[in-house]
């Protein structure tokens, strides 16, 4: 999908025009879709990869060290450079940029994970065994409920930087809201190109910040009785 567009640009070149927007509405909002499918399906395909992990580290305690490293030398390695090793075997396309955005998610959930699961009283864990839980009841009946505020914040700042890093998919095509930017500064630093591509990026964050906050409140009716 192509975002540069051909347009006559005003000669003072403003930060912001609603001229530009109305004009190109139908291009921006497709880059606007492309951004939020990239990122949801990421962090979800992230969740599905990274709480498996956090819970094998949780169980067997050796494992932590190595889990957290791994994800954490992924998330050292420059994004550009992980596009060019990836993309000459997953071709050029929303499968790469997935890969990509998904190894850079995997730290953030697995770390805050790790840490809602650990957080976990010894007391309560006793209890739960006294009361008859197996490993798997507990972890589903007790320990994963008690870490839901953890795991939210890790999904929280997996999804804001993962809105951030879609933008770098401008380098195979596939950068949704990126793919405005760039074309900003191809089409003579057309300022309202840029700044429209800009701020949609941290309204989309914000919007999915303010969505997952909200799940959690209704996830987990207790921390606000305790508030009140």
């Amino acid at each position: 999908m192509s975002f540069r567009l051909s347009y006559r640009a005003d000669p003072g070149n403003p930060w912001f025009s609603w001229q530009y927007v109305r004009d190109n509405s139908d291009t921006i909002l497709a880059a606007v879709r492309e951004h939020t499918s990239l990122t949801v399906r990421a962090v979800l395909i992230a969740a599905l990869i990274a709480l498996p992990l956090a819970v094998a580290a949780y169980w067997f305690r050796p494992l932590a060290g190595p889990v957290l490293a791994l994800t954490g030398v992924l998330y050292t390695v420059p994004s550009l450079a992980l596009f060019a090793f990836i993309a000459p075997y997953l071709g050029i396309g929303a499968v790469t940029v997935l890969t990509v955005v998904v190894l850079y998610a995997l730290l953030v959930i697995v770390r805050n994970a790790v840490a809602g699961l650990n957080q976990v009283p010894p007391e309560v864990r006793e209890a739960a065994e006294g009361m008859g839980y197996g490993r798997w009841g507990r972890l589903f009946r007790v320990e994963l409920p008690l870490a839901l505020p953890g795991i939210l914040t890790g999904l929280r700042l997996a999804t804001v930087s993962t809105v951030a890093l879609v933008t770098v998919g401008v380098v195979i095509g596939r950068g949704g809201l990126g793919q405005l930017i760039f074309a900003g500064f191809q089409n003579n630093f057309y300022k309202a190109q840029i700044m429209t591509g800009t701020l949609l990026c941290v309204l989309l964050a914000l919007v999915l910040d303010l969505v997952l906050a909200g799940v959690g409140r209704l996830l987990t009716p207790w921390l606000r009785r305790r508030s009140a």
